[in-house]
């Protein structure tokens, strides 16, 4: 863990009391409703917002404990707003050159700079002016010029909340990207299950100002006692490698720590890395693997626990599949027919797994 943060801010109306150990490496994102805390999290990470009390130290370095407080200009951040903030009057290359003049590192950046327009793919947009871009390419000049400030932290704050669908869809590969080649953290601001499923390594969950989960992204998922283990689309989200593919039946097979499961045939390289979903609405529990059934992706696990669904009619089960975790929504009666409790072994039967794309 690299990040540390304690904040405690008093409102009239909210009070955001965190203490938090934020990874090193990765994207973790702020989740939870409107109003949860995690626009004033951030902000308080920034300096743009100074908590009575509060501690942060970033990598070892101190940025604020008790009377010390470091500005936000000489925080080590690049920050992502809601809207791209570009200078109007200048073009893309202009935009750029100008964090450039601004950073002390500037005359041992021009490597970093062609790797950066690279990543975001902006090449081509170098001489356009911000009114001549949409709103997807705004916000990759955006990012590009946060980066190279240098930071050591990477803050972004709902950056796709401003875009629809298409511009969500055209600018989700490259932040991607950013999470699997950048050596620095990410903190991310969103309230979109969408995004976090896509994009997220660790997830805080927060409400009214408070943490109520901290984890992996396939953790805080898996938790039968939160909030998202009751939405009708709850799923657990797993990281899986294409291990084969399989022509004649037009299936692949992604592997994961704990097993494997099957898909549709899809044109992804060997090894490539996908992530998956599983829906609690679509695992079933057995007592024994049947084998006569026409379901191709079965995997042994073990009841660890059980909480009321929405609806009456309905259970959550938390299984654990050797390290990986996996929930169930089935009805109460085969819950009590089954005799299923905690430690019991048990067979999860997956319909159908979702690709997170």
């Amino acid at each position: 863990m690299s990040i540390e943060a304690r904040f405690n801010v008093r409102r009239s109306a909210f009070n955001l009391c965190i203490d938090l150990q934020l990874a090193s490496q990765g994207v973790t994102v702020f989740y939870g409703p409107s109003g949860s805390g995690k626009t004033t999290l951030l902000r308080c990470i920034a300096g743009l917002e100074r908590a009575a009390e509060g501690r942060l130290y970033v990598h070892g370095e101190r940025w604020q404990e008790d009377d010390y407080f470091l500005p936000v200009h000489a925080r080590a951040l690049g920050y992502v707003f809601q809207e791209a903030h570009l200078f109007t009057h200048l073009s893309v290359e202009g935009n750029l050159n100008y964090a450039l003049r601004r950073n002390p590192q500037a005359p041992r950046m021009d490597h970093t700079r062609r790797e950066v327009i690279e990543l975001l793919g902006i090449n081509h947009l170098m001489q356009r002016h911000p009114n001549k871009l949409s709103g997807g390419e705004r916000q990759r000049v955006a990012i590009a010029r946060a980066l190279l400030s240098s930071p050591r932290l990477l803050l972004m704050d709902e950056p796709l909340a401003a875009l629809d669908r298409e511009r969500k869809r055209e600018i989700l590969p490259y932040l991607e990207r950013l999470r699997d080649e950048l050596d620095i953290p990410i903190l991310y601001v969103s309230h979109s299950m969408d995004e976090v499923s896509r994009l997220a390594d660790h997830v805080v969950l927060l409400d009214q100002g408070q943490v109520i989960a901290n984890g992996t992204l396939s953790e805080v998922t898996s938790l039968i006692n939160l909030p998202l283990a009751q939405d009708p689309q709850a799923a657990v989200v797993i990281e899986t490698s294409v291990a084969d593919h399989d022509n004649h039946y037009h299936l692949m097979r992604l592997d994961f720590a704990d097993g494997c499961i099957h898909t549709g045939l899809l044109n992804l390289a060997l090894g490539t890395r996908v992530r998956v979903a599983i829906h609690a609405r679509d695992v079933s529990i057995a007592l024994t693997p049947s084998l006569d059934s026409s379901l191709l992706n079965r995997l042994a696990a073990v009841v660890e626990n059980h909480a009321p669904a929405q609806h009456p009619s309905q259970i959550l089960v938390q299984l654990r599949a050797g390290n990986t975790s996996i929930l169930a929504r089935i009805s109460r009666r085969s819950f009590d027919e089954l005799q299923l409790h905690p430690g019991q072994q048990v067979w999860a039967h997956i319909k159908t797994v979702a690709l997170v794309e």
